[in-house]
């Protein structure tokens, strides 16, 4: 599918989009230049997913259906929104069945450590499974012209239905044994008409997960990740930046109790992400017309792996200039009876 020629504005190659809700409960759009510039209202009502399937059908690069409806006299407070609790997630599937949580792990040398020394102990000096596969990307993690280069881990974490707006609560079930952030970057797709991945942009991601299932046994992995997630608020259009540099806090009481940067982006990634796209979309599963994809590029820090166990009521966040406002969320606990069998009735 060849596109139309690009609309030249005067903008960055990069622009950042939000959803929101207004004051009547309409849902909209803004966009901002960077993370100091003010956020412009896109004209008319409408979600994200609805305006890239209608830049998709007219084969026009969304920047440009962007920039075709942005409205810069129209300027809404970011801040004032987030506090009112009005910021969706950037992009949502209006069926969430149709929308896919994926992701994969091991491609930062951080989080490989981390985890590498949750299983060391049974190993009796031999390397972890997890520095293996940590070491095949590091050795194959790049493609080589049209040729793919080593498959890397990957995991499914749930639907439409698991993802968590910023400032939302990530609710962990009664079942769980633990529940803990996982800073990453995401990347976010669109199956276009004919079948064609079709990357809308990236954002910060908190892949929420529960690290003790995992530590019992890296074969629970599975288990660990099927949690909710949160991503936003804020999509960035264009191409993901070498390095991504923030910082994630955990706040217990209005205190922070742990912070650490971060690093991010493919400078700082064993796999480039053309090599993790192929590696998720060579599936023709898929690759459906009109599916929404988040598929999260690994961790880049988690504070589990510096002995932090959140709890109940905490605050998480993750901030980088390249992606805008921060990503909040405050961790909950169901209050489901986890001793109750699920029991499955003959129809």
């Amino acid at each position: 599918m060849t596109l139309r020629k690009r609309v030249y504005t005067d903008w960055e190659d990069r622009v950042l989009i939000y959803a929101y809700r207004d004051a009547d409960g309409t849902e909209r759009l803004c966009m901002q230049r960077d993370a100091e510039s003010a956020a412009c209202t896109l004209l008319g009502s409408g979600s994200l997913y609805e305006l890239a399937v209608d830049a998709d059908r007219k084969r026009i690069a969304l920047v440009d259906a962007v920039a075709a409806i942005v409205d810069e006299t129209a300027q809404v407070d970011l801040a004032q929104l987030a506090r009112d609790g009005r910021l969706l997630s950037p992009i949502r599937h209006p069926d969430p069945a149709h929308m896919y949580l994926t992701g994969t792990g091991l491609t930062h040398r951080a989080s490989a450590e981390s985890r590498d020394r949750m299983h060391a102990a049974s190993t009796a000096g031999n390397d972890t499974d997890t520095i293996r596969m940590y070491r095949i990307g590091e050795e194959g993690g790049r493609c080589d012209d049209d040729a793919p280069g080593a498959a890397p881990e990957w995991f499914y974490k749930g639907d439409g239905s698991t993802l968590v707006a910023p400032g939302a609560a990530l609710e962990s079930p009664c079942f769980a044994l633990d529940g803990g952030e996982e800073t990453e970057v995401a990347g976010i797709y669109l199956i276009g008409h004919d079948g064609t991945p079709r990357r809308i942009g990236f954002a910060l991601a908190n892949e929420f997960s529960d690290h003790v299932i995992e530590k019992a046994n890296y074969l629970y992995l599975a288990h660990s990740k099927l949690r909710p997630s949160s991503i936003g608020p804020a999509i960035l259009l264009g191409d993901l930046p070498e390095t991504i540099a923030g910082s994630t806090r955990i706040r217990r009481g209005g205190e922070t109790i742990w912070e650490a940067p971060f690093a991010s982006g493919e400078a700082h990634m064993c796999h480039e992400v053309a090599n993790l796209e192929h590696h998720h979309f060579k599936y023709e599963l898929f690759r459906r017309p009109g599916d929404l994809h988040v598929h999260y590029f690994g961790a880049a820090t988690v504070s589990f792996g510096d002995g932090i166990t959140i709890e109940a009521g905490d605050t998480i966040e993750i901030a980088s200039e390249a992606f805008g406002a921060p990503l909040f969320n405050t961790v909950t606990r169901s209050a489901a009876d986890s001793r109750k069998l699920v029991r499955v009735t003959p129809l």
